[in-house]
C-alpha cells in the first residue's frame, strides 16, 4: 500500500503523552505513578484495559473533545436561527463541517458522522447530543 492510500496511523499512547506534555504535566504526577497495576489489567482484552486506564486517568481523546465542541456549535446555530442572517448561519455551518471533517479523521470508524446543513440542524442536534 502506498503512503497516499494508507489510512492515518493513530498512536493513542503517544497522543496521551503529547497532550500531557502540552498541558505542562509530567508522568510522575499522575495518579498511581510508581504503584503496581491491578492484576485484572493483565487479563482479557488489552485495548479495553487501555481504555479503562486512560479513562481512570482523565484522558479524553481529541475526537471526543471535538464531538462535544461540535455539539455546542450546533446548539448555538439552532438558537440563532431566527435572529441571524442566513449568510452568517451558513458561515457557522461551514465551520462545523470543518470540525466534523477533523473529527472523522481521528475517531474510530463506527463513530464517523456526516456533514450538516441549515436544513438538517434539528436532526444534527439529535445525532451530536
Amino acid at each position: 500500500m502506498s503512503d497516499n492510500t494508507r489510512p492515518p496511523y493513530n498512536d493513542l499512547i503517544g497522543d496521551m503523552l503529547k497532550d500531557r506534555e502540552k498541558e505542562g504535566g509530567s508522568m510522575e504526577n499522575l495518579k498511581g505513578f510508581g504503584k503496581p497495576l491491578p492484576k485484572d489489567y493483565f487479563s482479557g482484552d488489552t485495548f479495553q484495559h487501555f481504555q479503562r486506564i486512560a479513562k481512570d486517568a482523565g484522558y479524553k481523546p481529541h475526537w471526543l473533545k471535538l464531538q462535544h465542541e461540535i455539539s455546542g456549535m450546533i446548539h448555538d446555530i439552532d438558537s440563532l436561527m431566527s435572529s441571524v442572517e442566513q449568510s452568517e448561519l451558513q458561515k457557522r455551518v461551514d465551520e462545523v463541517n470543518e470540525k466534523i471533517a477533523e473529527h472523522n479523521r481521528h475517531c474510530p470508524p463506527p463513530m464517523l458522522k456526516g456533514r450538516i446543513s441549515l436544513d438538517s440542524i434539528e436532526k444534527a442536534k439529535g445525532i451530536w447530543s
